[in-house]
């Protein structure tokens, strides 16, 4: 007998949602949609519209996963909130030691705990996603956004996003394997693209990646023969760090939209 596969909750309150839908509407569930217009955290959300706290259209919505689109009101705890979201890009420099994650099983903390001890109070209420990874010794730039939409171009494999990272590395690559990373090498799980790729001190290499395979750098670097010391991102797209350890800043509309490419109304 065949394995029934559970249908997701999302997919569930999609299906039940009732009454048109203005054309060019965005439609989304109500917990994230509260977390992306900055009204509460996701988590927090779930909980008031559990505790029957949130209505929408003027009946009480106790369904995080409920269909919502915009031009409906929403009213938490017998206010009415605005449900417009801002598009909102942060750039943070991450510490080493704290993982990209929700949690952190060593309780070293994590990128959501130390970006959210610096944001000021009027930023403190959005759900923010990180756009990929580093690893937890991996320092630089990292970036978040209140929009999904915006990760899923920042890590999409057909986007092509430029990543520039420098690597302090064992022993002083040549000519040739700077030259092996230009063209490509064959990992574990397939041919990488061509990388940028120049040596930037006697252990020190620049390396431009297009894609996000998990460990890339590292393992491309010990492919040619020089592990990884230590790693860090300086750059996304065109977007440059330029912000001291544990801090961030607010991308402007064209860092977003030039920098990273990233055009909301095509998207």
């Amino acid at each position: 007998m065949a394995r029934k596969t559970k249908t997701p909750r999302w997919l569930e309150a999609a299906r039940r949602r009732t009454g048109p839908v203005s054309p060019g509407a965005r439609t989304d569930w109500l917990a994230r949609a509260l977390g992306r217009a900055g009204v509460m955290p996701r988590a927090e959300a779930e909980k008031a519209i559990r505790d029957g706290r949130v209505e929408v259209g003027g009946r009480v919505e106790r369904e995080p996963f409920a269909p919502v689109h915009s031009g409906v009101e929403v009213r938490v705890d017998g206010q009415v909130r605005s449900m417009e979201a801002p598009l909102l890009v942060l750039m943070f420099h991450k510490p080493a030691g704290v993982v990209v994650a929700g949690t952190d099983p060593e309780s070293v903390g994590t990128v959501f705990e130390r970006l959210r001890e610096v944001l000021p109070a009027e930023l403190q209420c959005f759900e923010w996603y990180a756009i990929g990874r580093l690893d937890r010794d991996t320092t630089g730039l990292l970036l978040f956004t209140n929009d999904e939409r915006v990760v899923q171009h920042g890590t999409s494999p057909d986007t092509h996003l430029p990543k520039r990272y420098v690597a302090d590395v064992a022993g002083r690559p040549s000519e040739e394997a700077l030259a092996r990373l230009r063209e490509g090498l064959v990992l574990d799980d397939g041919p990488t693209r061509p990388a940028g790729a120049r040596l930037l001190g006697p252990e020190r290499v620049e390396l431009v990646l297009t894609e996000g395979r998990h460990h890339q750098v590292k393992r491309m670097l010990a492919a040619v023969g020089h592990p990884v010391r230590t790693l860090h991102r300086e750059a996304v797209g065109t977007v440059v760090l330029d912000v001291p350890v544990g801090t961030w800043r607010k991308l402007s509309e064209s860092e977003v939209s030039e920098g990273l490419g990233f055009n909301s109304t095509s998207t």
